[in-house]
């Protein structure tokens, strides 16, 4: 089967790859192996310089890997600037703190001596997403490489260009061969890769549906898994929230990466007090975002990511609609050409109303009003994903009070949700299980080992 990547500004065939057969395959798992054996064995020193030569190597080459990202899934070339140097950031930040991250924790007990240790699993699987297609495979590989594992990439199947360049990226900056591999696969060959002894443990950022599968494949196999899925993130705007200092913040939460974020908000629950002229005003900057071409540089926002992505939009956009949603801007696909859908805000959003439910992947807004702060963190909470959330307060006595009745992985007050490797990132519910980033994210893929020594 083919592995095909299209541009979304343009709906053109960049490039067409055959998918590794079953044999290719084990030979990519062994060669891992053969590569795991040596590379555990690689001093924390000597990983760390690898992550930094990484680091210089993905700065070196920062336009060319942003161009990529613009061509294969449409982020605009400033966003996709932003995140190489994201990556490169988190390759170094790793190659430093990983020696407290994974050093040795010793513990008094009425032994000589006794201690836990955190030693590498193996070859460990990276099934990842298209919509940060270089931040969340290289987020993933710099903890899980200074852990001492080694990785194959399963990309998804419309970024191949991106999963190859980081193969060879890695190459070309020092690590070992097989100590990091692309494989070019189809999401039905996974199952078999899970299973293969060689693999002793699987990430996935993905859909809610993909994390169901792997998980449970992990699970048959009894391997240990980290799964950040889906989102319908909350901005919850109270009533004393300053609109002037943190409305364009609010936008971006839901525009960024053209609407196509696990994280980005995508219900903005608002007080009755302030509700419309937060609606007003979010409406103004909405229709400011320019749209187009996200090779250029004014661009703020591109199309989305395939023509099946846009005809979802649009079949959640007429379902809301017809259930109560009024679409205050926007709604309508834009030009003839690629897949774009213009920013779009939909009011008067109840429980019966779709986008109160569902994450819309794209730039659509779904503002709810509530009349309480009670009523917020009800709404909030009224969802089965729980990934991340924000809050819009002047009182931050009152924000802490609220912060433990949110439901989700994070919160984030006064600014948007964002992923930070200084800090552990994940969801509750169904935004999925384990953590990334961190010590918490450093130990994901280790054996936690008790030593007693009498």
């Amino acid at each position: 089967m083919a592995i095909q990547s299209v541009n979304p500004a343009t709906g053109d065939i960049i490039e067409t790859y055959d998918a590794l057969n079953d044999a290719s395959v084990q030979e990519k798992l062994e060669k891992s192996q053969r590569a795991y054996e040596s590379w555990k064995n690689t001093s924390m020193e000597d990983r760390g310089a690898h992550m930094r030569n990484i680091a210089q190597k993905i700065r070196d080459n920062q336009e060319v890997y942003a161009q990529l990202l613009t061509s294969e899934m449409g982020k605009t070339i400033t966003q996709a600037r932003a995140e190489v140097e994201k990556c490169a950031s988190n390759f170094d930040h790793y190659a430093d703190a990983s020696q407290e991250y994974l050093q040795s924790r010793v513990v008094e007990t009425e032994a000589s001596e006794s201690y836990v240790s955190y030693e590498p699993l193996g070859v460990i699987l990276n099934v990842m997403p298209w919509n940060f297609a270089f931040w969340q495979a290289l987020r993933m590989a710099a903890p899980i490489l200074m852990a001492g594992n080694t990785i194959v990439l399963k990309h998804a199947s419309n970024v191949p260009g991106s999963a190859l360049a980081m193969e060879a990226l890695m190459l070309d900056a020092g690590l070992p061969e097989g100590v990091y591999q692309a494989l070019l696969i189809t999401s039905s060959q996974v199952e078999s890769v899970i299973a293969n002894d060689i693999v002793k443990g699987v990430s996935l950022t993905g859909s809610e549906y993909a994390g169901t599968q792997v998980g449970k494949q992990a699970g048959e196999a009894i391997k240990p898994v980290v799964l950040e899925l889906g989102g319908s993130d909350p901005s919850i705007v109270l009533e004393d929230a300053d609109l002037d200092a943190h409305l364009e913040t609010i936008a971006t939460s839901r525009l960024m990466n053209n609407g196509q974020s696990c994280i980005g908000s995508k219900r903005f629950i608002v007080h009755a007090a302030i509700y419309d002229e937060f609606v007003e005003r979010m409406k103004n900057i909405f229709e400011s975002y320019v749209q187009g071409d996200p090779t250029k540089d004014d661009t703020m926002i591109g199309p989305v990511v395939s023509e099946s992505a846009l005809e979802e939009l649009q079949k959640q956009i007429k379902e809301s609609v017809e259930k109560g949603a009024k679409i205050m801007t926007g709604g309508n696909r834009m030009g003839d050409t690629g897949f774009y859908l213009e920013p779009t805000i939909l009011v008067d959003v109840s429980k019966v109303v779709p986008s109160y439910h569902e994450e819309i992947f794209g730039p659509v807004a779904s503002i709810i009003k509530v009349d309480s702060d009670e009523e917020a963190i009800k709404v909030a909470n009224d969802t089965r994903f729980g990934l991340g959330a924000s809050l819009y307060t002047q009182d931050m006595e009152k924000a802490k009070r609220l912060i433990p009745q949110i439901q989700a992985g994070c919160v984030f007050v006064n600014q948007l949700v964002k992923s930070d490797p200084r800090l552990p990132f994940g969801g509750i519910k169904k935004s999925g299980v384990g953590r990334e980033l961190s010590a918490e994210g450093s130990r994901a893929f280790t054996n936690t080992k008790t030593v007693w020594i009498q």
